[in-house]
């Protein structure tokens, strides 16, 4: 399956990044406190039908019981980890949709966009792919 703009409801589009949002804070607070990438693409997910547990981008990547990394090709509703370094800790997390394309909110953006996977390496920030994680299991809480 793949996602398009048509199928992200139109409150996700309105979402803010919150400029202020605290990176180093050991856990991640709600969508509703503080919009960042993570818990954006973790309640698309959750609207999607499909539970995560509230992971910082390195505990993501270091997670073997929800998730596991992909190692063939992707697949809708992917999460990616992109950074500066190869380092997970601090990495930017966007949901693939398909189609070569993907959804995040970023603090540069300020809302949701919609890119080919190719144009994060583009930019500093992103310019390393760390990896993809794919829920174990779809549907329900993990």
């Amino acid at each position: 399956m793949e996602y398009t703009t048509d199928t992200i409801p139109a409150q996700f589009w309105r979402i803010k990044y919150d400029q202020d949002h605290d990176g180093s804070a050991p856990l991640l607070p709600s969508i509703s406190e503080s919009p960042n990438c993570q818990n954006f693409a973790y309640a698309l997910l959750k609207h999607f039908g499909h539970e995560i547990s509230p992971f910082r981008s390195s505990n993501l990547w270091e997670d073997v019981e929800e998730t596991v990394v992909v190692t063939g090709e992707l697949r809708a509703l992917d999460l990616l980890l992109f950074n500066r370094t190869s380092s997970p800790w601090g990495a930017h997390v966007a949901l693939y949709l398909g189609g070569g394309k993907a959804i995040h909110l970023s603090k540069k953006e300020s809302t949701a966009v919609i890119w080919p996977s190719a144009q994060f390496q583009t930019l500093a920030e992103y310019q390393i792919f760390i990896g993809a994680k794919r829920l174990r299991k779809f549907g329900g809480t993990n």
